[in-house]
C-alpha cells in the first residue's frame, strides 16, 4: 500500500507518497519537471516489496505547497536544502537517490554534501554531464546567456498543455502506453496561478547545475557510488551521452538504455524494476 503524507518543513508543505516497510534500506525517488511524486505510481509497488520507498513532490510541484516567490526564492539550491531537511525530519539516515530530471541536481547537491548518506544512486534521465543535454536546451541556455524579459517570455512555450504532452509522447513507440491522466494532472498543476513564474525562475538557475557538474563529476571519482542509469534513448532534452559518461568518472557504472522517450517509466516501469532490483541485489546485497 502507498501512502500519502503530508511533512511541514520550514514552513513549507511538503507532500509525499511512502510505502514499504519502514525498517527496510531507503530509496528516495526525486521527480522532474513538469511531473511530481504521481511519476512513480508504476514503480513504487515493486520496489516497495523490497524497499522503504519514499518520493516527496518537490516545492512548486505536484501536491506540495507553493510559497510565494516573495517568501521563497526558486532556485534549485534552496529545492535541494527543503529535500535535505526533509529527509532529517522523517529520519532518513542512509538512503539511495533515484534521480529523474530536476530530481538529478536535487539529489546530486545532497550526495556531494553528505556522501555518507548515500548508499547508491540511480539515474533516469537525470543529467551530470553537458554532453547529454541536447539542442531542445538552446532556447533556455539563451535565457541564461541573456536574461531580457523577451527570453524569458519565449520559454512561455514550455509550459503550454500541447508542450507537457509532447515530453511525454516523444519518442514512444507505442503511445497507447502513456495514460493521458499523467500529462493532464501536470498541466493542471502547472496552470496554478503564478505556477508560470516560479518555473521561468527555474529555468534560469538551471545554468547553477550546469555549472556544477564538475564538481559531482568529482563526487562520483572520489566516492565511487554504486550507479545505475536506465535512460528513454529517444529523451529529445537529456541524451544517452549523459547516461554512458557515468562510466568516464565512475568505471563500474551500469548503464541501461530503453527504447522509449523522456519518461521512461510510462512504458517501461516493469522493465526498469526489475533492472533497479538486480542491481541492487548483486551490487548491495540485501541490505545498503
Amino acid at each position: 500500500m502507498t501512502h500519502h503524507n503530508f511533512a511541514t518543513i520550514d514552513g513549507h508543505q511538503i507532500f509525499y507518497r511512502e510505502a514499504g516497510a519502514k525498517d527496510a534500506p531507503t530509496l528516495l525517488l526525486l521527480h522532474g519537471f513538469p511531473t511530481s511524486s504521481h511519476m512513480f505510481r508504476n514503480l513504487i509497488p515493486p520496489l516497495a516489496d523490497r524497499y522503504h520507498v519514499i518520493a516527496p513532490d518537490l516545492p512548486g510541484f505536484g501536491f506540495s505547497k507553493s510559497p510565494d516567490r516573495e517568501q521563497f526564492g526558486y532556485t534549485f539550491e534552496n529545492l535541494a536544502a527543503v529535500i535535505d531537511r526533509f529527509t532529517e525530519q522523517i529520519g532518513l539516515d542512509r538512503y539511495g537517490i533515484y534521480i529523474f530530471d530536476y530530481g538529478a541536481p536535487v539529489g546530486l547537491r545532497l550526495a556531494f554534501a553528505h556522501p555518507e548518506r548515500i548508499t547508491t544512486i540511480i539515474s533516469q534521465n537525470g543529467n551530470a554531464y553537458e554532453e547529454g543535454l541536447s539542442q531542445g536546451w538552446n532556447p533556455i541556455q539563451k535565457y541564461w546567456k541573456d536574461p531580457t524579459p523577451a527570453n524569458r517570455a519565449a520559454l512561455k512555450d514550455f509550459l503550454t498543455p500541447d508542450a507537457t504532452k509532447s515530453q511525454y509522447l516523444h519518442g514512444v513507440a507505442d503511445e497507447t502506453l502513456v495514460a493521458p491522466e499523467a500529462y493532464a494532472l501536470d498541466s493542471a498543476l502547472l496552470a496554478r496561478p503564478g505556477n508560470d513564474e516560479i518555473q521561468l525562475d527555474l529555468f534560469l538557475d538551471y545554468a547553477s547545475n550546469v555549472a556544477l557538474y564538475p564538481k559531482f563529476q568529482s563526487y562520483f571519482r572520489t566516492h565511487r557510488p554504486p550507479l545505475l542509469a536506465v535512460w528513454g534513448k529517444n529523451d529529445p532534452f537529456f541524451l544517452p551521452q549523459g547516461a554512458e559518461a557515468f562510466r568516464r568518472d565512475n568505471p563500474e557504472a551500469e548503464v541501461h538504455l530503453f527504447d522509449t522517450g523522456h519518461f521512461a517509466l510510462e512504458t517501461h516501469a516493469s522493465e526498469i524494476a526489475g533492472v533497479i532490483l538486480n542491481f541492487l541485489r548483486h551490487r548491495l546485497g540485501v541490505k545498503f
